[in-house]
């Protein structure tokens, strides 16, 4: 793929058909960046991509895939691995089944530990050594605010959630001190497809507590261009983002004893 001279390059963006990763594209078009759209819809993507190039002078492409089919997505980790001109990778792509644990069929659990944590973890392998070799490039990779909490209805989604953020803050420590900037956003409730999908509409949830995609990713985007690592779009008093990180890290040195807690010992 070329890109004309003087563009920021190519960003990848994942589930690029709808919602969330919509908004990127725009946003990413806007700021001059060149586009490879990644969806199952074909219709969608070629449409979006003839939009986004016509109104921003770049270059939009696009590649029908579901993450979840192996075949597929082996062919999206191969254009990543082999494309020079990428600079960025979206990781958005996810699916979500909100339901009790035994009340949706193991094959609906199995689609979101697929496309939530597999197809994350394998685009991020491929992509991740050539920013590496260039010492640039910025990986961001969408969780939510449900890997901090779980529902009786989101088990399974919380924990491909929770996947993805440890996934990624593992991610960080590994770039520290390099040019590749690795971004954690955590999203609340988005106004998006997902909750048709998941089995509970967005209009029953509670009034004042739905963002627009439009906000989620122009917050992801400030964030990331404040050096955030780590961006919750919904929350006000960063404070308590950075207080939670303390008490984590807090709990974890202290986990770091070889003699059980007093409370555990026989007398």
């Amino acid at each position: 793929m070329n890109h004309k001279a003087g563009s920021k390059g190519t960003a990848v963006v994942t589930g690029a058909s709808s919602g969330i990763g919509m908004v990127y594209a725009q946003r990413l078009a806007k700021q001059g960046y060149d586009l490879l759209l990644v969806a199952r819809r074909l219709g969608r993507l070629a449409e979006r991509a003839r939009q986004l190039s016509s109104r921003y002078r770049i270059s939009a492409n696009y590649l029908s895939a579901d993450l979840t089919r192996t075949s597929d997505l082996e062919r999206v980790m191969k254009v990543l691995a082999e494309d020079s001109t990428i600079t960025a990778l979206i990781n958005n792509a996810g699916v979500a089944t909100l339901s009790g644990f035994n009340d949706a069929e193991l094959s609906k659990h199995q689609t979101m530990n697929a496309l939530n944590v597999e197809a994350l973890v394998r685009l991020s392998y491929a992509i991740l050594p050539v920013f590496k070799r260039k010492n640039h490039g910025t990986l961001v990779n969408i969780s939510s605010v449900l890997s901090l909490h779980a529902y009786p209805i989101s088990s399974v989604y919380s924990g491909t959630k929770a996947y993805v953020s440890n996934f990624t803050r593992g991610l960080q420590e590994e770039v520290a001190g390099t040019n590749v900037r690795v971004q954690l956003v955590l999203p609340g409730a988005t106004d998006t497809e997902i909750w048709d999908i998941a089995g509970v509409p967005a209009s029953h949830l509670p009034v004042g507590t739905v963002m627009t995609a439009e906000d989620v990713v122009d917050a992801a985007l400030s964030g990331l261009e404040q050096g955030e690592t780590i961006t919750m779009p919904s929350v006000e008093d960063v404070g308590l983002l950075q207080a939670y990180e303390a008490a984590r890290e807090k709990l974890f040195r202290a986990s770091q004893s070889a003699r059980p807690a007093s409370r555990y010992r026989i007398s």
